[in-house]
């Protein structure tokens, strides 16, 4: 009797082991791969590498704000230049949009990341080495044609490489960096700006903003040599058909998260995920073939169907294709709401934002000029007494410029307690949503929003527009964040573009 038991139980085990060994062959898809592959330093290694590209992301944008006051008279900016600058890389983004979509499609997430954040390094250092406003305004919208790619694609690397379980956690992190990236940027500007780091090479000339400007092309070049480290997304390698390749990059993560041979990964063949593009009238997302492949059958592996290639004017068509139900009733209403909404809210945000340290550095320099006197104005005055001063400069230029390089500390210190504001209101952005809920915290925060931003008008000193703008940008941020997550709610989610 116990001889039958110890046989039954000798079947029992076989049978197991011979059901794991199937699931271990059966092939597999994206979300049980990259779960297999588990979770750990290679996780933890790609979000360390998200620092710096993300703070490379954030100085494309900002940087042109910190330096206006300090290369005013070096660059003889008036008005519509700050502006210009402001505008420059936001211009190259917009330009570059729909190329850099099609290529990250067709070229792959890593080649995409690595070429863009090396090429934003050489132009942004190329930037540093502007000796005029053409050059410097050139250099940023090169920069915005260029950093756009590799910006838009790190969301969507950083979530193909991690499960389903993670992914939200991921977004809130790199959320979180965002917010630190506005804060490092004026802190490094205070550090920088302010000292008197300048010389001359034969007859070209070095600032400290073009130093304060080369320091800020590191994070870009940091981004673009660490990724090269780092493997392909398995999830778009798959997409195309490319397999074998998609198993080597799983792998690769497996023997750094469970320290162990990349030949003990549990997966050994993945499904097949070729997309037929064969749309009509109703079909507004991509279908996916699925084609298992057999276990034993490895000849079979190289001869994987591949996505096809596509043309530039195929890509349009397909993601005409998926937008057009938002031109079409019964969204077209809603679109175009939440495009106006949108486009109002950054305007104003922005407009704000980039023009800040421009506007501290101006009120400071309006309070020193009538210090001791009862001079007092509102911020339109103090910016029209500013603009003169400036045209005034540009027009009498004979030398060397020294007014500018007496731009107060407070100017960098204002728009670093401006960015901790902002800071400590994410932190408690989610508890607002749970107690008002996404609609009543976007009407009530644009309201509000728009009642500072006309208080504005009546400042007249740092400390009021310091409180003001504060208030107004971490208000105006959260009712942003708070219209796309409405967004989400509001649209089907077939009309999300991967």
């Amino acid at each position: 009797m116990a001889v039958t038991d110890v046989n039954t139980d000798d079947d029992s085990n076989t049978n197991n082991t011979c059901d794991k060994n199937k699931e271990s062959n059966e092939p597999a898809d994206f979300e049980k791969a990259i779960n297999e592959a588990g979770f750990g330093l290679f996780n933890l290694l790609l979000l360390f590498v998200a620092i710096p590209a993300t703070l490379a992301n954030v100085f494309s944008t900002t940087t042109m704000a910190y330096i206006l006051p300090i290369a005013e008279c070096d660059l003889r900016l008036t008005l519509f230049n700050k502006g210009m600058l402001n505008a420059a890389t936001y211009a190259g983004m917009i330009a570059s949009a729909i190329v850099w979509g099609y290529l990250a499609d067709t070229q792959g997430r890593k080649k995409i990341l690595v070429v863009g954040y090396l090429a934003d390094a050489v132009c942004v250092v190329c930037s540093s080495l502007s000796q005029n406003f053409v050059m410097l305004v050139s250099f940023k919208f090169l920069g915005g044609l260029i950093v756009n790619g590799p910006g838009a694609v790190l969301f969507t690397y950083l979530t193909e490489l991690h499960g389903s379980k993670h992914r939200p956690r991921v977004l809130m992190i790199l959320g979180m960096v965002q917010s630190f990236g506005t804060l490092i940027l004026p802190i490094l500007a205070w550090l920088v700006l302010p000292r008197d780091w300048e010389f001359k090479i034969e007859e070209f000339n070095v600032h400290t903003w073009q130093i304060f400007l080369f320091i800020c092309a590191l994070p870009s070049l940091v981004t673009g040599l660490m990724l090269m480290l780092l493997p392909e997304s398995p999830k778009f390698l798959m997409s195309q058909g490319r397999n074998m390749e998609a198993l080597r990059a799983f792998q690769k993560i497996y023997a750094f998260n469970k320290r162990k041979p990349r030949t003990s990964y549990p997966i050994k063949h993945l499904i097949e995920e070729v997309p037929t593009r064969d749309t009509n009238a109703n079909d507004v997302i991509f279908t996916i073939e699925n084609k298992l492949q057999s276990a034993d059958s490895e000849a079979a592996a190289s001869h994987k169907p591949k996505r096809p290639h596509r043309s530039m004017s195929q890509s349009l068509h397909e993601g005409w294709q998926q937008a057009r139900p938002m031109f079409q009733k019964p969204l077209l209403s809603k679109s175009l709401h939440v495009y106006l909404m949108q486009f109002c809210i950054l305007l104003g945000l922005n407009t704000i934002r980039l023009w800040l340290p421009q506007l501290f550095a101006s009120i400071a320099e309006f309070e020193h000029e009538f210090a001791g006197t009862d001079e007092s104005a509102n911020l339109c005055v103090i910016l029209d007494y500013s603009v003169n001063k400036t045209a005034t400069a540009i027009a009498t230029y004979t030398g060397e410029c020294t007014a500018n390089k007496d731009v107060s500390v407070d100017t960098y210190l204002n728009n670093i307690i401006v960015s901790i504001v902002g800071l400590v209101g994410y932190c408690f952005a989610g508890l607002i949503v749970r107690a008002l809920g996404p609609k009543r915290l976007l009407t009530y925060g644009l309201l509000i929003s728009g009642i500072l931003g006309f208080s504005l008008f009546w400042s007249n000193s740092g400390l009021t527009t310091l409180i003001i703008s504060s208030l107004f940008i971490t208000v105006c941020s959260i009712s942003t964040s708070s219209l796309l997550g409405m967004v989400v709610a509001i649209f089907p989610t077939t009309l999300r573009l991967d």
